[in-house]
């Protein structure tokens, strides 16, 4: 039962470690990233779409990236959402493609930028701690109705602050990573 729910508590962690590493892949770094748009929400004629499943994106070079709506009536509404979006870039819309050039970064910007990675990053420590607290809870429960005895209560909670640790380090990896790129010129 213990172990069951280890388990459950590791499943649950790496969610939000993949959650802030797909979170952590759409922040601004200098360079075209076909993530900076992916997620950017089109509203295609009443209806809520990321601008993945109606283009194709790819980078340019290292400063631009080509938006290819499969839909040329398309075109304009994704303009205009990445007009609207957080990314501070103006879309020119080439015929039947949107080119978006991908200005430098001023250093400003990229303090910006890594104070949103740490924001993020500790968004998802506080989700692993959220499973740890939910599973220790869980694990007190058993140990006091008696369906467990204390040294496995006390294993279990002890192996649960591994798996939580190990979960907080990876976060920490992932995020410093990330900064060193959005800091890099």
């Amino acid at each position: 039962m213990v172990q069951e729910s280890l388990e459950d508590a590791k499943t649950r962690m790496n969610g939000a470690i993949s959650a802030l590493r797909r979170e952590l892949s759409g922040v601004r770094t200098g360079r075209a990233n076909p993530a900076l748009v992916e997620s950017i929400e089109v509203d295609y004629f009443g209806t809520k779409m990321p601008v993945r499943d109606l283009a194709q994106i790819s980078a340019g070079d290292v400063r631009m990236l080509v938006i290819q709506p499969w839909d040329q009536n398309a075109v304009d509404l994704i303009s205009k959402a990445i007009q609207q979006s957080d990314l501070g870039m103006t879309p020119n819309i080439d015929g039947d493609r949107i080119r978006l050039t991908i200005p430098p970064m001023t250093e400003e910007r990229r303090k910006e930028m890594v104070r949103l990675v740490r924001s993020r990053a500790e968004d998802a420590k506080i989700a692993v701690r959220n499973v740890r607290k939910d599973v220790r809870e869980f694990i007190q429960e058993m140990e006091k109705e008696g369906d467990i005895g204390q040294d496995d209560s006390r294993r279990g909670q002890d192996a649960l602050q591994k798996v939580t640790d190990e979960a907080v380090a990876e976060i920490d990896e992932s995020s410093a990573a990330k900064e060193e790129e959005v800091m890099q010129v």
